[in-house]
């Protein structure tokens, strides 16, 4: 009899734990680490973005963020490789372009906003023109690149609208000038680097999914809010498998379908964990939802705050999004793989 109970026990489990997602919607479990440092990419330009609209760029912290990116990423790939997940060495080289290509970048404007741009700070007492023209351009980068790769950003729009829609003359003329060489040169840069990375992407990588496939339990109530969301299955046990978006919307549509009740049994084909990355005072330490920490980081324009990236279970997270939801946390991003 016990034998049976034990047969019939271990073949619930494998039931259970059987895979339902499309393949073509799989992605390994590996991929939500090593998009954290890809992601930070996109955290760092928000926090720039944030800060020049208050304060001189001279005084951003480019140098501690060039540290945090690679503490990040050998704090991912060191927890990926201990638990046995593949290397995956296309995303790597991925990462260390980017992290490379960044690095020399932040590198570069630390020293010239620092040295030229704190000298023509020096001579004005507002913000000129081309200030608050690079301040919007900075916002409008991060709003894109939540949604869509960077090197699709249009920057050649952006220095050609610098040149046509921003006035060349008036006070400040020292600042103004070197303000739009600044830009100038930054745009033009980024725009040539842009074509490059795209042209090298797209020959070497498989043009990416721009949704993610769940599993979830009971099947979602129909919500105009989640207009894209979109069921491929309804599966016999009430549970339903359906695509969201993904990148910075999963966040969103993940958040709306834990407030409904719903839970996940599968997230891109994953029921182990998946990485999270939340956002609180110094002192905040969390309750529930985490299943392990991994690393902890200074917001350094925000004194005081910090980031917290950590995994939680996928069958757990629908209870953690409304867990946090409940106790004010802010929820930073979900890595969808």
């Amino acid at each position: 009899m016990k034998r049976w109970l034990a047969a019939l026990l271990a073949g619930v489990s494998v039931l259970a734990a059987a895979q339902v997602t499309p393949k073509e919607h799989v992605r390994g479990v590996e991929q939500t680490f090593l998009t954290f440092p890809e992601w930070f990419l996109v955290f760092s330009p928000a926090e720039y973005a944030a800060y020049v609209k208050k304060a001189s760029p001279d005084n951003f912290p480019f140098f501690g963020h060039i540290r945090q990116f690679w503490e990040s990423y050998g704090a991912v790939t060191r927890e990926s490789r201990a638990m046995g997940h593949d290397l995956n060495p296309g995303y790597h080289l991925m990462v260390f372009v980017i992290g490379t290509s960044t690095t020399v970048e932040y590198a570069l404007r630390s020293g010239y906003e620092r040295l030229l741009g704190r000298l023509s700070q020096a001579t004005t007492s507002a913000p000129t023109a081309e200030d608050r023209h690079a301040a919007k351009i900075a916002q409008d980068y991060v709003d894109f690149i939540r949604v869509l790769p960077w090197y699709e950003y249009d920057f050649g729009k952006q220095l050609k609208a610098l040149w046509t829609e921003v006035p060349a003359t008036g006070p400040d003329m020292l600042r103004k000038w070197e303000r739009r060489f600044a830009l100038t040169t930054e745009l033009g840069i980024k725009a040539l680097y842009g074509q490059l990375i795209k042209a090298g992407t797209k020959s070497i990588y498989e043009t990416p999914l721009l949704v993610t496939a769940v599993v979830v339990q009971p099947a979602p109530k129909p919500d105009p809010k989640l207009p894209d969301m979109k069921v491929l299955q309804t599966l016999t046990d009430g549970a339903a498998v359906v695509t969201i978006p993904r990148y910075e919307a999963f966040m969103t549509y993940a958040q709306a379908l834990a407030a409904q009740g719903v839970e996940f049994r599968e997230i891109a084909g994953n029921q182990s964990i998946i990485l999270v990355s939340l956002i609180g005072a110094n002192e905040w330490r969390p309750k529930a939802g985490i299943d392990k920490e991994l690393l902890e980081q200074p917001i350094l324009t925000e004194p005081g705050r910090k980031r917290l990236v950590a995994t939680a279970k996928v069958q757990q997270l629908g209870a953690a999004l409304r867990e946090w939801q409940g106790a004010g946390v802010q929820v930073e991003h979900v890595f969808d793989y």
